[in-house]
C-alpha cells in the first residue's frame, strides 16, 4: 500500500517550521470522576508526536473522546485529562485549546514551532461525522502537513479522518498508521504459509463477512465462543442451552464447505468445558463435545481441543487472532484461551492480534512483548479482516498518487 509517511518527511527535513496537524486516537477509557484508568491509547500516540516537535514543527493534535453530541459542549468531553496525562509522558505542558476550527492559538498567539497544543474534542465540531466540506476545507486551512495516526478511526470518513486529507496541502500516514498498515500487509497481503486465523465472539451475524472472506484466504480458520457454538450446530453436535444462531447454521456449514474445498478446515472441538449457569463461580466440567446435555452452557473449549490447536498454531507461518475462545474472565473457562494465546507466544509466526477483549487476553497472560503486532483499531481491525479498504487508507493512497 503506497502512502506518504511522516517519517520521510521528517527525514527530508520537510517539516521544519511546518504547522502540523496529528489525528490521534486518545479515546481512553475513564471512571466515574473523568480519570484515566487505562493510558495505551495516549502513549501510543507519543512517537509521532515527539517525531515532530523534535523536527521543529508547530504541532496541534486532536482526537474523539467519548461519543459528544455536535455543538454542544460538556465538561465529560473534555480532553482536560488526555491533556495532562500527555503533558506527564511528554514532559511538558500541553495546552488545551477550545473553540479552535476558525484558528488555533495560545494567549492570542499562533502555535510555535517545538510548541504542542491538543485541540480539543474533535466530535464536538459540527459536521465532523457527516464530513461536512465546509469543515474541511477550514481544518486542512490550519495545516502544512496532516498526518493521520488513528488507526482506530481509518474506517470512518470524517472531518479529522478523510475531509481534512483530502483539502490539506500535504497527507501522510503516521508511525502507528504506517505500522498497522505493514503489519496488515505482511499477515493478509504476502504471508506467510500456514496461515491461521482465530476468529471467536458471541455471534457469527457479527463477524459473517470476517469468516466468508477468511475462508478465502487461510489454511485453518479456528472458531471460538458463541461462533464456535454456531459452527458445532452445523457440524451435527448439540450444544444445550449455549449461546448460538441457530439461524444461520447454513452460513456456518457454507464457510466450511469453501474452506474444505480449498484443502483448509475448520477444526470442530471435540471436548468443551460446560457449566449450568453464567457465573463465576459456576462448576466446571469437561466432557467430549458429543455428550452436551440440554441444559449445559459450553463456557470454553476442552483441554484436547486446546492442546491439538496450540500445535498447529506452533507450525503457522502467520496468525490473525481476533476474540479469546472462551470465557476467560472466569478462572474456571479460561484454559482454552490460556493455552491458545501461549501457543501463539510460543511459534515463530509473524503474529497480528486486534479487537478489545483480545488484548484484554493478551495482557492477562503477559505476552505482549511475543505477539508481532498488537492492532490499537477495533472496528478499523475488523473492517481490514473483511479485506474492506479503510476510508483513511483510501484517501491517503489517492494523495500519494497526486
Amino acid at each position: 500500500m503506497k502512502v506518504l509517511r511522516f517519517s520521510d518527511l521528517v527525514t527530508s527535513g520537510a517539516v521544519a517550521n511546518q504547522r502540523v496537524f496529528i489525528r490521534a486516537d486518545l479515546n481512553v477509557p475513564q471512571d466515574d470522576s473523568g480519570a484515566i484508568t487505562e493510558d495505551t491509547r495516549i502513549r501510543a500516540s507519543v512517537p509521532c508526536i515527539q517525531m515532530a516537535l523534535d523536527a521543529g514543527a508547530a504541532v496541534m493534535v486532536t482526537s474523539h473522546l467519548g461519543r459528544p453530541t455536535e455543538g454542544e459542549f460538556k465538561p465529560a468531553d473534555s480532553l482536560a485529562p488526555v491533556a495532562r496525562r500527555l503533558g506527564e509522558l511528554l514532559g511538558r505542558e500541553v495546552p488545551l485549546v477550545s473553540n479552535w476550527v476558525d484558528g488555533v492559538s495560545v494567549n492570542g498567539q499562533p502555535v510555535k514551532p517545538g510548541q504542542v497544543v491538543l485541540l480539543e474534542n474533535c466530535r464536538i465540531n459540527v459536521g465532523e461525522k457527516k464530513n461536512s466540506e465546509a469543515l474541511a476545507r477550514k481544518l486542512a486551512a490550519l495545516c502544512d502537513i496532516f498526518v493521520h495516526d488513528a488507526f482506530g478511526t481509518a474506517h470512518r470518513a470524517e472531518g479529522t479522518t478523510y475531509g481534512i486529507a483530502q483539502y490539506a496541502p500535504v497527507a501522510c500516514a503516521g508511525p502507528l498508521l504506517a505500522a498497522e498498515i505493514d503489519a496488515i500487509t505482511k499477515a493478509l497481503a504476502s504471508p506467510q504459509r500456514p496461515l491461521v486465523a482465530i476468529v471467536a465472539g458471541s455471534k457469527v451475524s457479527s463477524k459473517l463477512t470476517i469468516l466468508k472472506a477468511l475462508a478465502d484466504k487461510v489454511d485453518q480458520l479456528i472458531v471460538g465462543g458463541g461462533i464456535a457454538n454456531t459452527f458445532m450446530l452445523a457440524a451435527g453436535l448439540k450444544i444445550g442451552k449455549s449461546l448460538a444462531e441457530p439461524g444461520l447454521v447454513d452460513e456456518a456449514r457454507a464457510v466450511i464447505a469453501a474452506m474444505k474445498a480449498r484443502g483448509a478446515e475448520v477444526p470442530i472441538p471435540t471436548d468443551v468445558v460446560t457449566a449450568k449457569t453464567f457465573s463465576a463461580d459456576a462448576k466446571a466440567e469437561v466432557k467430549a463435545a458429543s455428550d452436551v446435555q440440554d441444559d449445559d452452557l459450553i463456557l470454553d473449549i476442552g483441554p484436547d481441543t486446546a492442546r491439538r490447536l496450540a500445535e498447529q498454531l506452533k507450525k503457522a507461518g502467520t496468525i490473525v487472532w481476533n476474540g479469546p475462545v472462551g470465557v476467560f474472565e472466569f478462572a474456571a473457562f479460561e484454559n482454552g484461551t490460556r493455552v491458545i494465546a501461549r501457543a501463539i507466544a510460543a511459534s515463530r509466526a509473524f503474529s497480528i492480534a486486534g479487537g478489545g477483549d483480545t488484548l484484554a487476553a493478551i495482557a492477562k497472560y503477559g505476552i505482549e512483548k511475543d505477539v508481532g503486532y498488537i492492532s490499537t483499531g477495533g472496528g478499523a481491525f475488523l473492517e481490514v479482516l473483511e479485506g474492506r479498504t479503510l476510508p483513511a487508507f483510501a484517501i491517503l493512497q489517492r494523495r500519494a498518487a497526486g
